[in-house]
C-alpha cells in the first residue's frame, strides 16, 4: 500500500453557515503535488443514519422534502450529532424527534462516506430495535409522515422512484443483511 500523501496547506476558500470549502495542497510520496477542493461541515460533531425496526421485517421510514433535489423523499431518519452527544445516544433523539419513537436497544452497524474525493462527511448507520413511542419536538420545518415498509421489498421501495438516496438504500440492504431475511 503506498503511503499516505501529506498535506501541506490547507485554507478555506468559502464558507456558509452549514459549509466550508476547503483548498488542500496534497503531495504525493513520489513527488507529485495537486490541490484538492473538499466540502466539509463547519463545526460538525458527525452525523448519524438511523434503522428503526418495528419488527425483525418491518422499517419504518420517513418522508420528508429535500431541497438538494426538490422534491418529497422516502429514506431512512437521520442527523447530526450534537456537542457532548455520542452516535447512538444522537440516533435515539433523532429517532424520537423524526419518528416519535424510542429505542431499548442500539446497535452500531456501519460508517459509511458519500463521496470520499471530494466530501470530509462520514455518517454512521445505527440499527434501532425494541421500540417504545416517545415524542420529542424537532427541527423539522413541518411533520414527517412515518411510512411501515417490509425489508424484503427493497426493490419495491426503489421501484417508487420516492427513495433514491445512496445512504438510505445501502442501510436498507445492510441491516436485511445483517438480519439475515
Amino acid at each position: 500500500m503506498a503511503e499516505k500523501p501529506k498535506i501541506f496547506n490547507k485554507k478555506i476558500i468559502a464558507e456558509t453557515r452549514l459549509f466550508c470549502i476547503e483548498e488542500m495542497d496534497v503531495k504525493f510520496s513520489n513527488g507529485q503535488q495537486r490541490k484538492f477542493e473538499r466540502l466539509s461541515r463547519s463545526q460538525s460533531n458527525g452525523a448519524v443514519l438511523i434503522v428503526p425496526l418495528l419488527d425483525n421485517e418491518t422499517v419504518l421510514l420517513v418522508r420528508e422534502y429535500s431541497a438538494g433535489i426538490d422534491r418529497y423523499e422516502l429514506g431512512l431518519p437521520k442527523g447530526k450529532v450534537d456537542a457532548g452527544e455520542n452516535a447512538l445516544n444522537a440516533a435515539n433523539r433523532e429517532l424520537k424527534e423524526e419518528v416519535g419513537y424510542g429505542a431499548k436497544q442500539l446497535h452500531s452497524l456501519a460508517s459509511l462516506s458519500i463521496a470520499p474525493s471530494y466530501l470530509e462527511h462520514m455518517i454512521d448507520i445505527v440499527i434501532a430495535r425494541d421500540l417504545y413511542e416517545e415524542k420529542l419536538p424537532g427541527d423539522e420545518p413541518e411533520e414527517l409522515e412515518v411510512i411501515p415498509w417490509k425489508l424484503d421489498n427493497i426493490q419495491g421501495l426503489l421501484a417508487t422512484g420516492e427513495c433514491s438516496e445512496a445512504r438510505s438504500i445501502a442501510a436498507l440492504y445492510m441491516t436485511r443483511d445483517y438480519l439475515e431475511i
